[in-house]
């Protein structure tokens, strides 16, 4: 039987109560930025990051999708399945990459001005990623809501850690949800005409 305990959003509520606190300590702390010699592998760990970024925009797109699989249109039904094969594994490997990438600047630069939010974006990714793990090991009606929250609060926040890259990114998501409207649109108006021809 399903759940309906609405104390699963209580851990959610205190990752983004910490998420917040943090980029409040950052904003109220002086950050002076240091110049410090850029390390060999610098570049390719911020690239690192940038791409789990973009991973993680893919993954959001499911939601677009998760109801388009008994669409009338092939192409949104392909789209759907493929979204819903990679979700899983592409969250995880959003958080693997981004755990690297913070990890690293933890190590190599401890007092870079971006530490404080980065971790609060981990801590955001961390608890998101464990409501995802949880959704089908337990029966709450609450689970998928708070783990479809928690991603759409994770872009604000973000976007005090990686700036520019995060618009970018939530700008196309936002266009693969338009896009997907339209096919679908146009997919069910050439069934109804179709069946009006017959």
């Amino acid at each position: 039987m399903m759940s309906k305990n609405k104390k699963v959003w209580i851990p959610a509520i205190f990752t983004v109560a910490a998420a917040i606190l943090l980029l409040v300590y950052y904003f109220l702390t002086p950050h002076p930025r240091i110049r410090e010699h850029e390390h060999p592998m610098e570049g390719i760990v911020k690239t690192l990051g940038t791409i789990s970024l973009y991973m993680g925009a893919v993954s959001f797109s499911w939601y677009w999708f998760k109801r388009k699989r008994k669409s009338p249109s092939q192409l949104l039904r392909k789209v759907g399945k493929m979204l819903h094969a990679i979700h899983q594994p592409l969250g995880w490997a959003t958080l693997l990459f981004i755990a690297v990438h913070g990890a690293y600047f933890l190590i190599i630069k401890p007092h870079d001005h971006k530490i404080m939010s980065g971790i609060a974006n981990f801590l955001l990714l961390l608890t998101l990623a464990g409501y995802g793990y949880f959704i089908l090991r337990i029966r709450n009606k609450w689970m998928r809501t708070v783990h479809r929250m928690l991603a759409i609060a994770w872009v604000p926040i973000l976007f005090f850690h990686a700036g520019g890259s995060v618009i970018a990114a939530t700008a196309a998501t936002l266009a693969a949800g338009g896009l997907a409207w339209l096919v679908e649109r146009s997919a069910i108006l050439q069934a109804d005409v179709g069946g009006k021809d017959k």
